[in-house]
């Protein structure tokens, strides 16, 4: 029977994170699908940055801004948002840019990637270990 998630369950954010960045981290490694591994991985940051704040309860807005969600976390006074900072500016305009026509395309840069890669996967488990704290005994 299929699992129904809740979209104000962070949990539920970031098992979809989890799937996705299984699929990036194998394309990445091959360096096959640039622009679609970077316009990826800024979902995965959006949704992580998600659970982050819905953890601290904020209410659930829809957006894809990257910018809009890191000033979020900022106001509800997340200890992540240092580390979410770079990640948010560098892969802001990547959601976008990278999914459809009318924009100038960069050059890949694979080594830049996969250390934003490596720092969502971190953030990611900060995240994932705030729940378990949280849930824990």
């Amino acid at each position: 029977m299929p699992r129904k998630t809740d979209s104000n369950n962070p949990g539920d954010w970031l098992h979809i994170c989890t799937a996705d960045l299984e699929g990036i981290q194998r394309l990445v490694a091959d360096e096959l699908a640039y622009a679609m591994c970077r316009s990826k991985l800024a979902e995965v940051l959006e949704k992580v940055l998600k659970a982050e704040l819905i953890r601290l309860g904020w209410k659930l807005e829809k957006t894809h801004d990257l910018e809009v969600l890191f000033e979020r976390l900022k106001s509800h006074g997340s200890e992540l948002a240092p580390l979410a900072d770079p990640l948010c500016t560098g892969l802001a305009e990547a959601y976008f840019t990278d999914r459809y026509p009318g924009f100038d395309e960069d050059d890949s840069d694979w080594p830049k990637l996969r250390g934003q890669l490596q720092q969502v996967m971190e953030l990611l488990a900060k995240v994932q270990a705030r729940l378990t704290a949280k849930i824990g005994p």
